[in-house]
């Protein structure tokens, strides 16, 4: 079983749901839009993007596909199956069409961008659309600070793929420019996270492999 990663966004998620449920699965660093890749990737996900779980001759594609996945091999309640299901997949919904999504104009404007040399860069963002994103991640962040206080984790049960997936953005919130420390409860919380070695650093020793 092979799990394909980058070092982006849903990548990361995915590979730090497998190092968290010690899943039994190769790392595969991939570059699928590089011009020697891209052809060969569409095999594994026409799409071609990451993550993919290549088991058994078969490829699931998406995060949150995969987190599930690996959750049914592990047979762990990390995605929940019982009355608490609909209250997570509010949440990864809600994470990833709104926290996610503001933070993610950021994080392209000020970590993929970057990435590019020089003569290879694309536009940056207009500044009007990073305002609105930096406005839109506020009103996001104020909804899920206020669902945090008094609370551990956003399932009152535990911790849950939940909790990673509202979080996605958040390790790079320095470097994207997110206004994370106006939040002390999402702040709490993600330190709190962070204290888990499969979300603090899921790429640790992969690339070296």
């Amino acid at each position: 079983m092979k799990l394909y990663y980058s070092h982006n966004l849903n990548p990361r998620v995915a590979v730090a749901v497998a190092r968290h449920l010690e899943s039994p699965v190769e790392f595969v660093r991939a570059r699928p839009f590089h011009p020697a890749q891209i052809e060969g990737f569409r095999k594994l996900n026409p799409n071609t993007r990451v993550p993919v779980l290549e088991e058994g001759g078969r490829t699931l594609w998406e995060a949150d596909a995969i987190a599930c996945r690996l959750s049914q091999l592990a047979a762990s309640d990390f995605w929940r199956s019982g009355t608490e299901m609909p209250e997570m997949i509010k949440w990864i919904s809600w994470g990833t069409h709104h926290l996610t999504q503001a933070a993610s104009v950021l994080y392209f404007e000020h970590v993929v961008i970057p990435q590019f040399p020089p003569q290879m860069r694309p536009p940056s963002v207009e500044p009007v659309k990073l305002q609105e994103a930096l406005q839109e991640f506020r009103q996001f962040a104020a909804i899920l600070d206020a669902h945090l206080k008094d609370r551990e984790w956003l399932l009152p049960s535990g911790i849950s793929y939940a909790d990673f997936r509202v979080a996605t953005s958040l390790p790079f919130a320095d470097e994207a420019g997110l206004p994370l420390r106006e939040f002390p409860e999402v702040t709490r919380w993600h330190e709190q996270l962070s204290q888990l070695p499969a979300w603090r650093d899921p790429f640790e020793g992969l690339d070296q492999k």
